[in-house]
């Protein structure tokens, strides 16, 4: 299998503006370093902790808060890429940390092996990915740092760990989702299974029907999701459950048509068309949300989990206890009714059980997702406010990489874990190395 990358290192002084992938992010380090070795990288670290350079990694910058910027030393991992073992005996895979889930997901599927959940898009990092939190939806199976085995970071006196429930156990229950706090994840040990088949069935439903049978709806199905669209009472609906087979993806005319046509190319310019003259958002919505029409197709996991993203957009999402999701949805659409507010997104709703990990959204209870988005370059501050307001009345927990205004006060509060999460970040940074205004807000200083 493929190792770590073996190009040399290198280090760039800040000639340019590092921009997230919406472009509502941004900062200027000092120094740009692309290690090709764990080695090199710790080194790095050792160095610019003696130059007084805070650290941070990013990854391909899908997060929409500044939770990896830095003015110090910037560490881009892609060189640190590639499978570095497949354990088949364990059911394991143990994979370098600025490996892209696309290319995870494509080399598993050559080994005959998949994850067992994983969220909506694999344009992300391995590192990047489960550092934040990010998820798909699933009745049993959780997000993807729930199915991380080991991992190895790197941390601010530069020594490299190797963390699991069995080596240094309390640093890896936190660092699964450490948001960069704790050091820099270098390797990550996944548990996958077999690859198997997945029987999507997406059919619109009206928001009174999906809401008010949203509990069988989850309980029926593996994986259940659904969209609805503002200023209408429709929604699309999407059940993905394990197969027999045999496979039958979507045809390559039909998939062109719903998956690049529609939810890309034409809704690319339904939103931009949106956002220039807003008094036509709720026409095109009701277009919109009966463009898509029902299908079924059979595929290999990451070919049903994930889709093409290529409308970029700002997003805020919340983690709420699942029991209170359909009714903090009524009051998300009742709110949009009586504004003046033009939503062209729309809103997503998932679900996971509950987890252990103690900054993970789902930490210690069933939970539901209300995920809201705008289009890039639409004025977002209203809509997500409004939207906020209603998710922390409910005791929501954000995503940790999506836009939000919460600060530790808040979120130490609804994380019954938060002070355990701290207490090994206390003892692993105690100069706050890797600290930076977005962590100072929402984990303290």
């Amino acid at each position: 299998m493929t190792g770590t990358g073996t190009s040399a290192a290198t280090t760039r002084n800040a000639t340019s503006t590092w921009r997230n992938w919406a472009g509502n992010v941004s900062s200027r380090p000092t120094r740009t370093f692309s290690p090709a070795s764990v080695e090199e990288l710790a080194g790095a670290i050792r160095t610019a902790a003696a130059d007084g350079l805070r650290v941070k990694a990013v990854g391909t910058g899908h997060s929409f808060t500044s939770a990896a910027t830095t003015d110090g030393l910037l560490i881009r991992p892609e060189l640190l890429t590639g499978i570095r073992e497949i354990d088949r005996a364990a059911g394991t895979v143990t994979v370098a940390a600025g490996t892209p889930l696309r290319r995870l997901n494509e080399a598993l599927a050559r080994e005959g092996l998949s994850l067992t959940n994983m969220g909506d898009i694999m344009d992300q990092t391995v590192a990047g990915a489960t550092s934040t939190g990010t998820h798909g939806t699933g009745r049993d199976s959780a997000s993807i740092a729930a199915q991380i085995r080991a991992l190895e970071l790197v941390t601010a006196d530069g020594s490299v760990l190797t963390c699991s429930p069995t080596e240094n156990a309390d640093i890896f229950a936190s660092a699964r989702i450490g948001l960069g706090a704790l050091g820099v994840v270098t390797a990550i040990t996944f548990a996958v299974e077999p690859v198997f088949l997945l029987t999507a069935r997406e059919e619109p439903m009206p928001f009174d029907r999906v809401t008010a049978d949203f509990d069988a709806l989850v309980a029926e199905n593996e994986h259940f999701e659904f969209y609805w669209f503002p200023h209408t009472g429709n929604c699309n609906t999407k059940r993905n459950n394990r197969s027999a087979g045999p496979a039958a993806p979507p045809g390559a005319v039909s998939g062109w048509v719903e998956d690049e046509l529609l939810s890309n190319g034409l809704f690319q310019v339904a939103c931009s068309v949106g956002r220039a003259v807003p008094r036509t958002i709720p026409a095109i919505a009701r277009i919109s949300s009966r463009a898509l029409s029902a299908r079924m197709y059979t595929d290999i996991p990451y070919k049903v989990f994930t889709s093409p993203r290529r409308v970029r957009f700002v997003e805020m999402e919340y983690a709420l206890p699942r029991e209170t999701a359909v009714g903090a949805l009524r009051e998300v659409k009742a709110m949009i009714e009586r504004s003046p507010l033009r939503v062209s997104f729309p809103v997503e709703v998932r679900t996971a059980p509950a987890d252990d990990i103690p900054l993970s959204t789902a930490s210690g209870r069933e939970t539901a997702y209300i995920a809201v988005h705008l289009y890039r370059g639409t004025p977002y501050r209203s809509y997500f406010t409004a939207v906020e307001r209603i998710m922390t009345a409910h005791g929501g927990r954000p995503h940790w990489g999506k836009v939000h205004t919460r600060d530790a006060a808040y979120l130490a509060g609804v994380y019954p874990r938060f002070e355990e999460f701290t207490a090994v970040r206390d003892r692993l940074d105690p100069e706050r190395l890797f600290g930076n205004p977005y962590l100072r807000r929402v984990i303290g200083g």
